[in-house]
């Protein structure tokens, strides 16, 4: 069959054979053993009723053997033969261009080039999963492509519910992802109900269809790595010569050696994983590759002395970098760490002293052990950062859950009142009050034709539609958005594209608005050869109520609810996306934080304008209106201003209190 009958057919008429699997593909974790062996069987029950009762014998033992060796059910045997990659728009079979749009959008995700683990169709942070297995994927595949544009896909935590009927205005799919009952968002919790079948944890952009790939946070890292430096350089210094140093090369942090190149420092960014370091590097994410501590101590001091701009991957712990280079006298500028903290336990933090393979046998053979390991690294890495900042370090927690989980362990990073950490998060000190107060976010876009001179004239679209904006913008954003201005006009040249021609910037409502509206109108004279589909991360100015991260410059002890994130879905639903999705998980772990995305498929249309302008609009605003009630100062002038431009906008403000006059109340 070519590739449009194998999507067309979803479950096989018969049953395939086995599939071999290829050595040199990155493979998750093996998942600890926590089922019972009655939950085994209930497991298997929810396996088999995907397929034919008369393939439950030979499809049982094979199941059952996936899961006592790798801890889950993959269904490897169901895993499609065509080439998994982001088509042209037109090669996919479908009734409405929308489906298609997100069938594009989710082969994209399992892109082997763009996958962390695709064979586990797991797109990135160790457990961010498109799907908990391959037949829910051929499934939905199916699904897409039958789909009528007066019908709307549910899929629940990687299972396609069905499809209901619906409306031409509604969304063509809704998805939650580990919407657990809050007292089963424990770690074990997720453990337990993946490996029963029943939930799955989407990270924030993988099981939404919304990743495009280590580009998606380069922006981001960017911002944050230039403003770091900004903030800790003097006036007259430049990055040229000084040290970033990090950790993690796998989905979203190997986007950190490129923005360090962009940003113009040297960048160190360790990796215990030689298959993601070699994957980086190869894809020019990573300038260099170095194993051996000796030649990295002698290659930095170079590097440093010659005030170079280049990326290293080193193979090897980071906790081993932090202590040679105290010994060495070695200056960091800038510190962080973007492993997968949020999950620790299983494959998302790999402890010193121990190798790649060792922890990975540890992970399945010894649970307890393992995560003693990690506790006990935690307390070592923390121990050895808090020397280097005694030296005048900038050290930031980059919302990986590292601050919180080397709290757990015990781990000197506490603040004096033994309630803060000692450390800001990124988010409090600068993509907070900088980006997210004024409603900047990572704005993204994929050219569904695959063409890159598409993305070419996307690119000189949004620069030009920036450079008028900020003509007449004030002052108070300016910096903003000459930042998001040489972002984009040196995208090109930067080399960003893994997997599908996309593109992300970060930019306001009004930035948004404007630049989905020039696009709208390029696509209707063929100037954009096919649909555009826009997105954002979640990480964004409204998508994500997060205590230790996208909301953790909230002051008014909301940052522990979640009613932003809830309102901004159902907000989005009818206002025009054309799919929307709602997680427990992400970033900082597993019943750490709600998020919320979406999508929207551009066609050139006055229906796709009239939503792109009423969805974007309520998508920032939401956000910057609950900055505004917690008091930040910038999400206060910068909704005063939406309100003074926008008469239907009206939002209820807070009347500030005095503090001394609370200081004498009391």
């Amino acid at each position: 069959m070519n590739f449009k009958e194998q999507i067309l057919q979803g479950i096989p008429k018969t049953m395939p054979p086995k599939r071999s699997l290829d050595s040199k593909i990155s493979r998750a974790p093996k998942r600890k053993q926590i089922l019972s062996n009655e939950e085994k069987k209930l497991a298997l029950k929810n396996a088999l009723r995907y397929f034919p009762k008369d393939w439950h014998k030979e499809l049982a033992s094979e199941f059952l053997d996936e899961l006592n060796t790798f801890g889950r059910i993959y269904m490897y045997r169901f895993m499609p033969e065509y080439v998994m990659y982001a088509r042209p728009i037109d090669e996919y079979p479908a009734k409405t261009k929308q489906a298609a749009g997100i069938m594009l959008m989710i082969q994209n995700n399992l892109d082997h080039a763009v996958a962390q683990h695709p064979y586990e169709l797991i797109t990135y942070g160790g457990n961010g999963a498109v799907f908990q297995n391959w037949a829910q994927y051929v499934l939905t595949m199916q699904y897409l492509a039958t789909m009528t544009e007066t019908q709307t896909l549910h899929m629940y935590s990687g299972h396609p519910m069905g499809l209901f009927p619906s409306s031409k205005d509604a969304p063509r799919v809704v998805v939650t992802n580990g919407m657990m009952i809050p007292n089963y968002s424990k770690p074990d919790d997720w453990e337990k109900y993946n490996a029963l079948g029943v939930t799955q944890y989407g990270q924030m952009t993988a099981g939404s269809y919304m990743y495009i790939g280590p580009q998606g946070i380069v922006h981001g890292t960017t911002i944050t790595v230039m403003n770091a430096f900004r903030k800790t350089l003097k006036s007259e210094e430049t990055p040229a010569g000084k040290i970033f140093l990090t950790s993690g090369l796998g989905g979203m942090s190997g986007a950190q050696p490129k923005a360090g190149n962009i940003a113009g420092c040297i960048t160190i960014c360790a990796e215990v994983n030689p298959k993601a370091a070699q994957k980086r590097h190869e894809q020019g994410w990573v300038d260099e590759i170095h194993d051996d501590l000796n030649d990295l101590v002698v290659r930095v001091q170079k590097a440093m002395d010659q005030k170079e701009i280049v990326s290293i991957a080193y193979q090897g712990n980071v906790v081993d970098i932090w202590e040679r280079f105290y010994d060495e006298n070695i200056y960091i500028q800038l510190g962080s760490d973007q492993t997968s903290l949020h999950n620790p336990w299983s494959g998302g933090y790999y402890p010193v002293g121990l190798s790649y393979e060792e922890a990975n046998t540890l992970i399945s053979n010894d649970p307890e052990a393992f995560k003693n390991k990690v506790q006990e690294s935690l307390r070592r890495h923390a121990n050895a950062i808090n020397k280097h900042t005694a030296r005048g370090t900038y050290f930031f927690d980059y919302g990986n859950a590292f601050l919180l989980e080397a709290s757990r362990a015990g781990a000197d990073i506490m603040a004096k009142n033994g309630i803060d950490f000692k450390y800001p998060s990124y988010v409090q000190d600068i993509l907070g009050p900088m980006c997210f107060d004024y409603g900047f976010g990572p704005f993204r876009w994929v050219c569904t034709s695959g063409k890159p001179e598409d993305l070419d004239t996307t690119d000189q679209i949004a620069l030009e539609v920036m450079e008028i904006i900020k003509k007449v913008s004030p002052k108070e954003i300016q910096q903003q958005m000459q930042d998001n201005i040489t972002w984009i006009r040196e995208a090109k040249q930067n080399k960003l594209v893994v997997g599908s021609q996309a593109r992300i910037l970060y930019a306001d409502a009004e930035g948004r608005i404007k630049i989905a509206e020039a696009f709208n109108k390029a696509i209707e004279s063929g100037k954009i050869s096919a649909p555009v589909v826009l997105g954002r991360d979640h990480h964004d100015v409204s998508g994500t109520d997060s205590p230790y991260r996208e909301t953790s410059n909230i002051y008014d002890g909301s940052k522990f609810t979640a009613d932003m994130a809830i309102h901004n879905v159902i907000g989005d639903s009818f206002r025009g996306a054309t799919w929307v999705s709602i997680h427990n998980g992400g970033g900082v772990g597993w019943g750490e934080v709600i998020n919320g995305g979406f999508g929207m498929l551009l066609d050139g249309t006055s229906e796709a304008s009239e939503k792109l302008e009423r969805m974007l609009f309520y998508d920032v605003n939401n956000g910057i209106s609950r900055r505004s009630w917690a008091r930040n100062e910038e999400a206060l002038f910068a909704i005063k201003r939406e309100m003074e431009r926008t008469p239907q906008l009206k939002v209820t403000l807070p009347n500030l209190v005095d503090e001394e006059f609370l200081e004498g109340f009391m």
